[in-house]
């Protein structure tokens, strides 16, 4: 009763901090959830406890139409029931019912209802289920029957962050992996599933021991018969528990069968840690660094057909090297006939059945197929060929692949995102900017030649740090060098999701400290475990994203011989008058500021948003010393593809005392806007606050929503054969128009 009183405390402050109710301590904010589960941790046996009071909570929650706490109470529990050692079929059930409920709710609680209901289906049919495939795919252990592979990749610029932060959170990272072999995750795969499934009935010692003296070739063989017996009993609709418990419990006395029965008693239930998943940090230092580093997780340089297809440093590494270098395997032909070369021999082995068995000799006397011309294989098609090519143990020769007579061609294997990369931002909205950039290069990429797309499974995350003292790269001339101004995305975050508020957006000043403190022996225990512990359970747990709406913004300047640059950005485009100008300009400059105040002049020409979504097109003439053009809203409600632009107009007032001048802020909301210096005074243009991404000597700027590439490309196909057509017609209708970057969150925008 003691134990079950303290955790009710411990989840009943931790909602009321979702209320808006923050701890006494200001130290403890967004540790209340993960001090919990550390709890547990330290007591598995607890599991069941924690889990019957959320389950309560939920079913109170849902009673008193208190919908902000579902989610967070759902997240907590699911966590805890993946990490539990033994959750009965009851408790189970209960939790899966209450989840077929969240279907009748708008989303994201409907969303989030049925991904845990499909996954509490298969945990009660094959207990264990949900922790060992997080093992496999954190870990790529090698597993026939669940070949998924998953990665975190965590990026900081280092001119953002100190190299402080940075040097701490490498040590972080490295020491949150030590001890973590292959082999001892299988271990803990066979400890846990045997946990879950048989229950009390598990001699946790005497398994736990026999694995250790065994050797790895055991280890492994045992490895996989589990997972052949979770996979099998997890996928088929009619298998029964008892017939999966009674299968494991073979392989558990197997395992045993070293030791004498009732040499060690039954300890009960024991825990087995979760291991943190595979994380690798990159100082992002590279423009192209991104792609080049997810190119690598698909495709390692270990497994490329030769040594030269992929050079060790990726300085020229682009995707149309892989093709040309990997196009040893295979022969191009640009002939296009059937691929029924008509021979009897290259008939698939069902074909050759109906037909009566020969004799050797007119076996002998048989066609052989010569160089038939044979279809040229679309683009995913000859992918896959190349891939499986490179990769396959025969393909070290760079001679053509020849096809052994009489045996038909192995049918191209169905691409499948069996890779899963966590892309984790550290810092402000500068390096999300930086993140636009990169996502638009690689999307421009795969519609020139797709590679990654349909074998890689994309997913963004964003922990928002932020130093004590302002960088040297915040702009100095911008209003917007505040820590608040520098976080908008996760201040939008935050309001749209409140466990995202509760536990990511409190690092922002939490892990400076923590990694600046000074040497100590406790100090690697709280970084270690606070900061990888919540970075996992963000990117385990957050599922929900939040897309938000890139902008290209096309740049003149002022020379006539300078190329337009074109550019991205997410955030926020400032632009900005230069106090300093050439002596030439200056006596003509002194005259019209006397006229007609500071500033140059400016013509507006906008596309006006209205709630009909007509076209409305508005253009206007001021005097401005500078504008701001936000994409991210104060309030979660607005639409998040919309501008928000301020314009600072100056007015010229006249009175008895002569002619002064005033700034008025001129605000409209559009999504196309245009602006242009009449006078071919140049401006400057800052992207995303970043100071790096300043172009000076500006004469004009277009902002317009920026599109999806692959949609571009399929455009100008279809207007080469529908000349006179404005409106998208054919497949084009069906693709994605706007190019949206997606934020992973733990609830999404909560209606």
């Amino acid at each position: 009763a003691e134990v079950e009183s303290d955790i009710l405390r411990r989840v009943r402050t931790l909602l009321r901090e979702l209320d808006g109710h923050h701890p006494a301590c200001q130290c403890d904010r967004g540790m209340l959830r993960w001090t919990l589960h550390k709890k547990i941790d330290q007591n598995p046996s607890n599991s069941s406890i924690l889990v019957r009071i959320l389950v309560k909570e939920l079913e109170r929650a849902e009673r008193g139409d208190f919908r902000h706490y579902i989610i967070p109470l759902l997240h907590t529990l699911m966590y805890t029931l993946i990490k539990a050692p033994c959750i009965s079929d009851e408790l189970c059930g209960r939790v899966y019912d209450f989840c077929k409920k969240l279907l009748t709710l708008p989303k994201p609680f409907c969303t989030i209802g049925l991904d845990y209901a499909i996954r509490l289906k298969m945990e009660r049919t094959a207990p264990g289920m949900l922790y060992q495939r997080m093992v496999i795919s954190e870990q790529s252990l090698k597993s026939d029957p669940y070949p998924y592979q998953e990665k975190i990749f965590i990026f900081a610029d280092p001119e953002l962050l100190s190299e402080a932060i940075c040097n701490a959170l490498v040590t972080d990272m490295k020491a949150a992996q030590v001890s973590q072999s292959p082999q001892a995750c299988m271990c803990y795969v066979i400890l846990h599933t045997m946990q879950a499934a048989l229950g009390e009935g598990c001699d946790v010692s005497g398994l736990k021991g026999s694995l250790q003296d065994m050797p790895t070739s055991d280890v492994e063989h045992w490895f996989r018969q589990v997972v052949a017996a979770v996979e099998c009993a997890g996928n088929e609709a009619s298998t029964d528990r008892g017939q999966h418990v009674a299968r494991l419990e073979k392989i558990y006395h197997a395992i045993l069968s070293s030791l004498r029965a009732g040499d060690a008693p039954l300890g009960g239930l024991q825990g087995t840690p979760l291991p943190n998943p595979n994380i690798s940090f990159h100082l992002w230092t590279e423009d192209d660094q991104l792609w080049k580093e997810l190119v690598l997780f698909i495709r390692p340089l270990s497994q490329s057909c030769e040594p030269d297809c992929l050079s060790q440093d990726l300085d020229n590494f682009e995707i149309q090297d892989i093709i040309s270098d990997c196009e040893c395997c295979e022969q191009t032909r640009f002939s296009v006939l059937s691929t029924d070369s008509g021979i009897e021999r290259d008939l698939p082995v069902a074909a050759e059945e109906l037909f009566t068995p020969c004799s050797a000799e007119t076996e002998q006397s048989r066609l052989q197929r010569k160089g038939g011309i044979k279809k040229k294989p679309s683009p995913l098609e000859s992918m896959a060929f190349l891939q499986a090519g490179c990769n396959g143990p025969r393909a070290k020769s760079p001679v053509k692949l020849q096809r052994r007579p009489g045996i038909p061609p192995e049918p191209t294997a169905l691409l499948q995102r069996l890779h899963t990369a966590r892309i984790v931002l550290l810092g402000d909205d500068r390096i999300l900017g930086r993140l636009a950039q990169a996502y638009h290069s690689l999307r421009k990429r795969e519609t020139r030649r797709v590679f990654l797309t349909p074998r890689l499974n994309l997913q963004f995350y964003y922990v928002p740090v932020v130093t004590g003292q302002p960088n040297t790269l915040a702009v100095a001339d911008h209003a917007a060098t505040s820590q608040e101004e520098l976080c908008e995305v996760a201040g939008y975050l935050s309001r749209a999701d409140p466990w995202y508020e509760s536990n990511i957006n409190t690092l922002c000043h939490v892990i400076p400290k923590l990694a600046t403190m000074p040497s100590s022996p406790s100090k690697h225990l709280v970084t270690d475990l606070f900061i990888t512990d919540v970075i996992a359970y963000y990117v385990r747990m957050g599922i929900q994203p939040i897309c938000f709406q890139v902008y290209a913004v096309k740049i003149f300047f002022n020379d006539p011989a300078q190329e337009p640059a074109e550019d991205v950005f997410l955030t926020e485009l400032h632009t900005q008058v230069p106090e300093s100008i050439s002596h030439r300009e200056l006596s003509m400059t002194r005259k019209k500021m006397t006229m007609d105040g500071p500033g140059i002049d400016l013509t507006v020409t906008y596309r006006k948003v209205v709630v009909s979504n007509r076209v409305k097109e508005l253009a206007m003439s001021l005097r401005s010393t500078g504008l701001v053009m936000k994409a991210i809203p104060a309030d979660e409600v607005e639409d998040l593809v919309c501008l928000n632009v301020n314009i600072t107009e100056i007015v010229r007032i006249n009175n008895l005392s002569g002619r002064s001048f005033s700034a008025v802020a001129n605000r409209l909301k559009t999504r196309n806007i245009k602006i242009r210096s009449t006078e071919q005074r140049p401006f400057m243009v800052c992207l995303d606050k970043d100071r790096r991404r300043t172009y000076r000597n500006v004469i004009s700027v277009e902002v317009s929503p920026c599109l999806e590439p692959s949609y571009c490309l399929q455009k100008t196909r279809t207007m080469k054969f529908s000349l006179h057509e404005t409106e998208d017609v054919g497949f084009v209708k069906y693709m994605p128009k706007s190019l949206l970057l997606p934020i992973n969150t733990f609830a999404g925008i909560i209606q």
